[in-house]
């Protein structure tokens, strides 16, 4: 049934034609020429290399596609909320894909932007000590973690003990407490940004001297790697590049035709 749904993907994009062409089925004030469904029938085909259907089964999936799309009409659901939405939101994917779609493309990843990244952002392992803060906590118990997160920073300051061994003392991460804190090695893309670049400002070796706050409460970082470009996943850093100067044409875009609309955004109810 795979070519069922590329049925539904062309026939949906398709208005049918009102050509001289001779009419092959009609279903209401609707009529599908030969012309329509031969080309129709010409993409299915070309797409479905197994199993392709029949003509006469193709043309009945036609038939059934059109019936289906007018007795929506005549339930309303062309009105339907959810069905707007979908719709608006098939509008704006499709405004991305002509307006953007070859510009993006185009946008080929040299390996001089890749390196330039990279000296950047460099992929990073490091060790961490979590004092935890729970979902749904209340400013009493932030305060309260957050005291207790000072006081194990004071004492790592001063501890003789190797990390690792902190690590198991203190630490709230069930997931790495028992291998030493150890998250293995990790990039830009895999970290939220107060934490890694908290991390990558670190030397090998080196202690965070101060916490580091995240949703999922306070961090103590030591950094144990630092992966040179040759050593680093290069489809990672072509895949970042890429989306980074996605994000450029994208940017460039908007910025430019927000101007023809009044917008007005009240970003503090969102805080």
């Amino acid at each position: 049934m795979k070519w069922f749904l590329s049925i539904l993907l062309l026939v949906s994009t398709t208005v049918f034609a009102q050509s001289g062409s001779s009419v092959v089925a009609t279903v209401g004030n609707k009529k599908i020429t030969l012309d329509d469904f031969n080309k129709k029938y010409a993409e299915v085909t070309s797409q479905v290399l197994v199993n392709p259907p029949s003509k006469k089964l193709f043309l009945e999936d036609l038939v059934r596609y059109e019936v289906g799309v007018q007795e929506a009409r005549k339930r309303g659901l062309d009105k339907d909320p959810i069905v707007l939405d979908r719709f608006n939101q098939e509008m704006y994917k499709a405004l991305l894909e002509k307006e953007l779609g070859k510009k993006v493309q185009e946008n080929a990843v040299s390996e001089a932007e890749m390196k330039a990244w990279y000296a950047k952002n460099p992929q990073i392992r490091l060790s961490d000590i979590l004092i935890e803060i729970k979902p749904g906590a209340t400013p009493a118990q932030r305060a309260e973690a957050k005291k207790r997160a000072e006081e194990i920073l004071a004492e790592v300051k001063k501890s003789k003990r190797p990390f690792e061994e902190l690590v198991r003392l203190y630490s709230d991460d069930s997931t790495t407490k028992n291998l030493g804190g150890d998250v293995g090695w990790q990039s830009r893309i895999t970290l939220i940004s107060p934490y890694y670049d908290s991390a990558v400002a670190l030397k090998v070796g080196q202690i965070s001297q101060s916490l580091i706050e995240t949703p999922f409460g306070y961090h103590i970082l030591k950094l144990t790697g630092r992966r040179s470009y040759e050593e680093a996943t290069k489809r990672e850093i072509r895949m970042a590049v890429f989306d980074e100067k996605r994000k450029a044409v994208f940017d460039e875009f908007f910025n430019r035709i927000k101007k023809q609309y009044q917008i007005n955004v009240n970003s503090k109810l969102v805080e």
